[in-house]
């Protein structure tokens, strides 16, 4: 999604056998046909093959559209000429009457990918708009505070119905102040490498003020309800972790994208906006909770190994891992016993440490850490910490990708950080183990340089 100069908000389409060589497409949707530009959706495709996108049109009262295309490689797309299926009254909602005549609201903005049932469509819409115009008051009803999903359904993809409230919302795991848009709802898969789903299903959304989350629950298909057990995050201090999209592949794995919001100053002069995340696969762990990792495929880009064996890492200095590329390779790190409070490795850092980014765990509070106060001169500078613990006797693994101001950190397939760092001096390359607070033991280092995926 991006704001294309002197046309207003396209899709770009890019496509990949591989998800790492990526070749570009003309724009999927932009403005015309009875809108004046696209904002977020999802994909879907139907029984026959045929693709369609449902997207949010711009501007005002109208709604929410869908385009379709049929052709070998989705290079033409034709709007509904019933846009927009779903429609506003005013930017982003909905105001008419249920069958009793009484007053109904609901949000038309945003909408998930489309899912079928029974030969029923079935789709999501966002809640801020709704948000913002009843809910921000502190005596405004329950219901149009906080997080909301909106369940509308359709026998032919033009006319939608609305079947009500998607989920209930739990006040102990999010506030009022939070909505729900670019939502995603997908069966969860019972391993990273997909085969069968599980009987979960994931539920991915932002809020705008606090960025990527998600519940996965129940789906009661006989009352089109989402019962959510659960509730986590993807991001705890701000929301440069954002706008997460996903989708099931062949082999039936879930796997995600996220926009990451950090950026730097001058985009018209740098000549693009904006960058995505890694992309992760995402499954139910046997414990019920969800698990992550990036996606295999990455592994392809390997290049130049090294290889350090057990080590042991003290308060007193820094161990540096002399040669890896310090602004674009893929570390992977097995840890032993520790007496340490805070141990991890620091990336992107200079040799006298004025620059720095700290990826560790506190295994006094349980978090995962991510400090970039003293990354650079530009970006988010502050302090992340995801809550992150693990069985007793599972040994503490760490993946960590660094690819120019990128850099993500996974702990045990069960959290992760995203963040994005903007170091001001030429030699913040360094990689470096360390340790406060006693001394860790480190079973194996392995790095590679990460090679580009595609020229430029």
């Amino acid at each position: 999604l991006y704001n294309r100069v002197d046309v207003g908000f396209c899709w770009g389409h890019i496509s990949s056998t591989d998800l790492v060589h990526w070749r570009h497409h003309a724009d999927a949707l932009g403005p015309g046909d009875g809108d004046e530009g696209c904002f977020s959706g999802g994909g879907f495709v139907d029984d026959d093959g045929t693709a369609y996108l449902s997207y949010w049109m711009l501007w005002g009262d109208k709604g929410i559209g869908i385009t379709k295309s049929d052709d070998r490689h989705y290079d033409r797309w034709e709007k509904l000429d019933s846009n927009p299926v779903i429609k506003s009254t005013e930017w982003g909602i909905t105001e008419t009457t249920d069958e009793n005549g009484d007053p109904l609201i609901y949000g038309s903005a945003d909408p998930t990918n489309v899912w079928k049932k029974d030969g029923k469509y079935y789709i999501l819409t966002g809640n801020l708009l709704v948000l913002n115009k009843y809910g921000r008051k502190a005596d405004a009803p329950a219901q149009m505070k906080g997080d909301h999903l909106y369940l509308l359904e359709s026998l032919d993809l033009k006319e939608w119905h609305y079947k009500g409230e998607f989920y209930e919302r739990n006040s102990a795991w999010t506030d009022e102040s939070e909505d729900n848009m670019c939502p995603s709802f997908l069966p969860l898969p019972s391993s990273a490498s997909g085969g069968s789903p599980s009987p979960q299903h994931l539920l991915l959304f932002i809020s705008h003020n606090k960025g990527c989350q998600y519940y996965i629950g129940d789906y009661d298909t006989n009352r089109d309800k989402f019962l959510p057990r659960q509730h986590g995050r993807m991001t705890w201090v701000d929301n440069t972790y954002f706008a997460p999209e996903a989708l099931v592949d062949g082999k039936g794995r879930q796997i995600m994208w996220a926009w990451l919001t950090d950026n730097p100053g001058g985009e018209s002069a740098k000549g693009w906006s904006g960058v995505y995340g890694l992309p992760r696969s995402l499954w139910l762990g046997e414990d019920g909770t969800l698990r992550m990792r990036p996606v295999k495929e990455l592994e392809m880009l390997r290049c130049n190994e090294l290889e350090w064996d057990a080590m042991v890492v003290t308060e007193k200095e820094t161990r540096a891992l002399d040669a890896v590329v310090g602004d674009s390779c893929e570390l992977e790190l097995t840890f032993g016993s520790a007496t340490a409070s805070q141990y991890g490795l620091k990336v992107r850092a200079s040799e006298g440490g004025e620059e720095e980014t700290l990826l560790y765990v506190d295994t006094e509070a349980n978090t995962l850490c991510f400090d970039s106060t003293r990354s650079g001169i530009d970006g988010r500078r502050t302090v992340e910490r995801a809550p992150f613990e693990r069985p007793d006797g599972e040994p503490l693994k760490l993946r960590v990708f660094v690819d120019k101001s990128v850099v993500e950190i996974y702990a045990n397939d069960r959290q992760a950080i995203c963040r994005r760092v903007y170091p001001g001096r030429s030699d913040s390359l360094g990689v470096e183990l360390f340790a406060i607070g006693g001394e860790v033991n480190v079973s194996l280092v392995r790095a590679w340089e990460m090679m580009p995926s595609n020229p430029y």
